[in-house]
């Protein structure tokens, strides 16, 4: 009993005294097409059996990431009931969507109430109007992946397009004065900083404001800044005067003296703004936002200063999709994903190409990794997408200006031709970004290498891909290309945006080349060509920092369901880690060794386990010094140091017939770490691809 008391009185505080915001997750009905065009067979199919599901929720988890070319993007029908309290007449209701994917239509009661072109940011309808008070309603969304020319991306080529409602629901319920809901689905508080070092920070907060009453209202506007221990270092109040007519905007400004600032993953520290509206005396709405006060500056030609502190720019690409999930991803996921990237020592992500969840970009503030967020204009132009990217650009900032861990908006990716089209377009794009949010940096990215090209001059940052050794040339052609920029392009601001090569770790084999296969007829993606790959080409970028930032392309393995990669289909393997994020690939212990304070000790090629070559080199990363290496017990002394000083190369090491036991050894701290790994030597041998992979697969002692 008391706990139903206490229930209802959270309720009715809620609805008498602020905004209550709710999940409307559960209880959905979901109907997939493709749908007859005659209205009475249309009839008859929608009336048939409906499936139940909960949000998140995506129809393509399966075979957008199985089949190539074999997925079903088109339309589909979400349906629940809702019935509103009689109590809530005279409040406001909106639904907002975190993401629907990609073009969606809301119908209450088979009323429409509002529509959204674009998949990966969030939009709110209003239904207060539309619902029947008391009484249950029908809520409808349908919703389409189908590709369209005008709604960006405009194809499935990059990445697929899961349809579906693949993030959370909302359900708000407001007071008729209240901080705006529909502007661009944003916070309606809006934070900006100048002037920001350790003796103090500006800080600037602007509310917009409704008023849906029939008469003008007073209300008092309060913005309290807090610490991190909930104290309070700034308040303000101020009384506005509210007309029915159009949104009020008002702004404070404050300066915070001696502040703690966010310094990344040294010190991610965050303050809270937390915005009051008082109507009557009675708080009648609040919205609580994060504040980490810190300046970014990019250096050309030498790098990243956080608030005049140089800080390394150890950069990964994410795609948010996850095998058998899809884009409907849960917290817990997301969390995973953070985690593998933490354990690497990125410092900085660029979430590529879209919008990404609005709790991964606050998890990113409170971890402190630097972020490159960006719109989905990517690969192929129609010249019909350029409202729709502006659109979706005001979303990405307006929904995400307050998150201190983003540094950049992109604004394309791989998008040429026709050039004249998309120079226009990116010069707007940028115009628009510096007009919503003057303080952050712009980026677009090509693939042209040249950085005079036309297409790529019209964003504060260039983002450049290579992918030398596997889509072009061979791996060592990346260091002139560097060079050549350096005295071609000084005072530029360069990123290598993105670089990999594909690793399935189901194709081995002992020798790597400088050409990868990447298209020819074998596709043959073996894994130690990969390694071989990011062990050159992070030497060179380690020592080039003309190179502002480099990002490799991927953390994880991802769908791509228009393709056919090495011996997956629909699959791109560029990634650290494979696609269930089950297994570490060997590139990734690389960059852990190259970029991570934790200790390191791995051997190279553990799933190559069935071996050719009685006489062969052995690789070891190492971070905490020199290892020492035991073939069948027996001490190897002998090394060469590679690209980094991580990196050691035992050569013409001597292989026995049969199981050879490949052990390695070192002390940190009067700590030993260890790792081994086994092979097998045959002279008769003819490889397996899969043979004893798993047993080499797991996780090394010490670590």
């Amino acid at each position: 009993m008391k706990k139903i008391i206490l229930i209802i009185l959270v309720a009715c505080y809620g609805l008498a005294y602020g905004r209550e915001t709710g999940s409307f997750n559960q209880n959905w009905l979901f109907k997939k097409g493709p749908f007859p065009s005659d209205p009475v067979l249309l009839r008859e199919s929608f009336d048939s059996r409906w499936q139940p599901v909960a949000i998140p929720h995506t129809w393509n988890a399966a075979d957008m990431q199985t089949y190539r070319n074999i997925f079903y993007a088109g339309e589909a029908y979400y349906k629940k009931t809702y019935a509103p309290d009689a109590g809530l007449q005279g409040k406001r209701i909106f639904l907002r969507f975190e993401g629907v994917a990609s073009v969606a239509e809301v119908y209450v009661n088979s009323q429409y109430a509002g529509n959204h072109k674009g998949g990966y940011s969030a939009f709110a309808v209003e239904l207060t109007k539309l619902l029947k008070y008391g009484e249950e309603n029908e809520i409808l969304v349908k919703v389409s992946n189908e590709s369209r020319q005008d709604v960006i991306p405009v194809n499935h080529t990059l990445f697929g397009v899961y349809g579906g409602i693949y993030r959370p629901v909302s359900l708000i319920v407001t007071e008729n004065i209240n901080i705006a809901v529909t502007d661009y689905a944003a916070s309606g508080v809006y934070i900006s900083q100048k002037d920001v070092s350790g003796k103090q920070a500006g800080v600037s907060i602007l509310v917009k404001l409704e008023n849906r009453n029939h008469d003008r209202q007073t209300a008092t506007l309060e913005n309290i800044i807090s610490d991190a221990s909930g104290k309070v270092v700034a308040r303000q109040e101020s009384v506005v005067e509210l007309s029915p007519q159009g949104r009020h905007f008002s702004r404070q400004n404050f300066s915070i003296k001696n502040p703690r600032l966010w310094q990344g993953l040294e010190d991610p520290y965050l303050y809270r703004v937390t915005t009051q509206l008082k109507h009557n005396g009675k708080l009648i709405d609040e919205i609580i936002q994060p504040l980490g006060l810190r300046h970014f500056e990019l250096k050309a030609g030498d790098g990243m200063y956080l608030n005049g502190k140089k800080t390394p720019m150890y950069g990964v690409c994410r795609h948010q999709d996850w095998w058998q999930s899809g884009s409907a991803l849960t917290n817990g996921q997301h969390d995973a994903d953070l985690a593998i990237i933490r354990e690497l020592g990125a410092t900085t992500v660029r979430l590529a190409h879209y919008q990404q969840s609005e709790y991964f970009y606050a998890k990113c503030d409170s971890i402190g990794l630097m972020v490159w967020a960006e719109i989905p204009f990517v690969n192929r132009v129609s010249t019909r997408e350029g409202d729709n990217a502006k659109q979706q650009l005001v979303e990405l900032i307006r929904q995400n200006c307050n998150h201190p861990s983003i540094y950049a908006w992109g604004l394309h990716n791989e998008v040429y031709t026709p050039a004249n089209y998309t120079t226009a377009l990116t010069a707007e794009l940028h115009d628009l970004a510096k007009s919503e949010d003057p303080s952050r940096y712009t980026v677009s990215v090509n693939g042209y290498g040249n950085p005079g090209h036309g297409v790529n001059m019209n964003a504060d940052i260039q983002g450049i891909n290579r992918y030398f050794g596997w889509y072009e040339r061979k791996i060592q052609d990346m260091e002139p290309w560097i060079t050549g920029m350096e005295k071609d392009y000084p005072g530029y601001r360069i990123m290598l945006s993105e670089y990999g090569a594909e690793a399935n770790i189901y194709q081995q084999q002992e020798t790597a080349g400088d050409i990868g296969d990447c298209c020819g007829p074998t596709r043959n993606y073996n894994e130690s060509f990969a390694t071989h790959f990011h062990e050159v080409q992070w030497g060179y970028i380690s020592k080039h920092p003309y190179l502002l930032a480099s990002y490799l392309w991927n953390t994880f393995d991802f769908a791509t369901p228009v393709s056919y990669q090495g011996g997956i289909p629909a699959r791109n393997m560029k990634g650290l880690v494979t696609f269930d994020r089950k297994v570490k690939k060997d590139p990734f212990y690389w960059y852990k060794a190259n970029w991570s304070k934790e200790p390191v000790l791995y051997i190279t090629q553990r799933r190559v386990t069935e071996r050719e070559n009685q006489t062969t080199p052995v690789t070891v990363y190492s971070n905490i010094g020199t290892p020492k290496l035991y073939v069948n017990g027996a001490e190897v002394t002998a090394f060469n140091t590679g690209a980094t000083a991580v990196h050691y190369i035992f050569e013409n090491v001597a292989l026995r017939e049969g199981k050879n036991e490949i052990a390695v050894k070192a002390v940190k701290d009067g700590k030993t770490f260890e790792d081994k790994i086994y092979w097998t030597y045959s002279k008769d041998h003819r490889k397996s691809e899969n043979a004893e992979i798993e047993e080499n697969s797991g996780e090394h002692t010490g670590l």
